[in-house]
């Protein structure tokens, strides 16, 4: 998946989809191209799983997802999720989306301070 840069998880997409102003501190003046964006399984099931999720909600994300590449789960996140389970007090899907970025040597975007610090560890 060539040029993809960055990786979106779940409350930056979410805050994007809202233009919140923390997303938008975080994107400053030069935004990513959507070619520049990926995000990976836990994301999507997260944002389209929500119990109170509205028919236009979901056809919102639906769409503005299309624009952005699929990060499966597939063997290497899982082990690189193990590892940083058995490293660190970690949910599980954080784990996964931050092994996602981390194997596919992407940056995270996102708003959880304590899964940035996760991954600002891991790739250091």
């Amino acid at each position: 998946m060539s040029g993809v840069r960055f990786l979106l998880d779940t409350n930056f997409v979410l805050g994007m989809l809202k233009a919140s102003p923390a997303v938008m501190g975080v994107l400053g003046a030069n935004p990513p191209l959507a070619s520049e964006c990926g995000y990976s399984a836990v994301t999507r099931m997260e944002l389209l799983g929500f119990q109170g999720i509205t028919p236009e909600e979901d056809s919102l994300i639906r769409t503005r997802l299309v624009s952005l590449s699929y990060f499966p789960i597939d063997r290497d996140v899982e082990d690189a999720a193990i590892a940083l389970r058995r490293q660190r007090k970690i949910k599980l899907p954080d784990a996964l989306i931050a092994a996602t970025a981390w194997v596919h040597q992407l940056d995270l975007l996102t708003l959880d301070e304590g899964l940035r610090a996760v991954v600002t560890s891991t790739n250091a």
